[in-house]
């Protein structure tokens, strides 16, 4: 195991996504009509955005950046940005298999997948049930226990408003749907799924052989701890520990994205 802990600085804001090579269309997958952009050429990548976000809120800033060396796939889940939500439940299990069933749409029997806080979640529940997909695996901000999390942050669950969620994933949200009632409801499923998260089994995590890279705030709502702890569990994990709050090492436009979209790129390149 390798922990990194890096510092900077860094400015609000968004980047634009890299126009050349990219594509966007809806993949079938049952009575689900997954969105889904390709960007750039080389090994695929597929990006996995976090609860109640999109492509562009959580991936904006380093889209381009991962564009320049692979083929990017990024992912919009049930109910989330350009996805609609249909009748039935959302799980980690159900994403992970939507996105298998992408993927062999798409004619890839490989890729490296990078999945951010839910998405994190997602990307593993792919290493564990699909790994003949994964080549290289990238979690930021996910758990797998209860205990991964601060005690005060499960009793929010409880007493959830829209209100509570960040102006910037709300209005991502209705500035692709311009439906209220969709936001809502999107947002309400989110917090079921987590309200009523239960531990994962740690023979599945010790299961995961594709190198991986964990990647956490030093404020993160992921205990550093339990990254560490993580990190030991995996057969073959890295950590690294960068400053700032859950995400902001994606979503804060300037050095500190610039720096992760590096060694991500980084670690997808070396040779296992």
């Amino acid at each position: 195991m390798k922990t990194l802990l890096f510092s900077a600085l860094a400015l609000f804001g968004r980047a634009a996504f890299a126009q050349q090579d990219s594509t966007s269309g809806y993949a079938n997958i049952g009575e689900l009509k997954m969105y889904y952009e390709i960007h750039g050429k080389g090994f695929p990548l597929v990006l996995i955005h976090g609860g109640g976000s999109t492509i562009g809120t959580s991936f904006g800033n380093v889209l381009n950046a991962f564009a320049q060396h692979h083929r990017v796939i990024a992912v919009e889940m049930q109910a989330h940005g350009h996805t609609r939500d249909i009748d039935r439940p959302l799980s980690f299990h159900q994403d992970a298999d939507d996105i298998a069933a992408l993927l062999q749409q798409l004619h890839i029997e490989k890729a490296d997948i990078f999945g951010f806080s839910n998405g994190g979640q997602t990307a593993m529940d792919i290493a564990i049930r699909h790994p003949q997909l994964v080549h290289k695996l990238v979690i930021g901000s996910a758990f797998f226990k209860r205990s991964g999390a601060y005690d005060w942050f499960w009793p929010g669950f409880d007493h959830a408003s829209l209100d509570q969620m960040p102006k910037y994933l709300r209005d991502a949200y209705l500035d692709i749907n311009h439906d209220s009632a969709g936001l809502e409801a999107m947002f309400h499923r989110d917090v079921e799924r987590m309200k009523h998260f239960q531990d994962w089994p740690d023979e599945a995590i010790k299961s995961v052989q594709a190198p991986t890279l964990l990647i956490i705030g030093e404020q993160d709502l992921v205990r550093a701890e339990y990254a560490v702890e993580l990190t030991r569990q995996m057969p073959h994990a890295r950590l690294i520990i960068l400053p700032g709050h859950h995400g902001e090492y994606l979503e804060r436009k300037g050095y500190l994205s610039e720096c992760t979209a590096e060694m991500v790129n980084d670690f997808l390149s070396v040779a296992w």
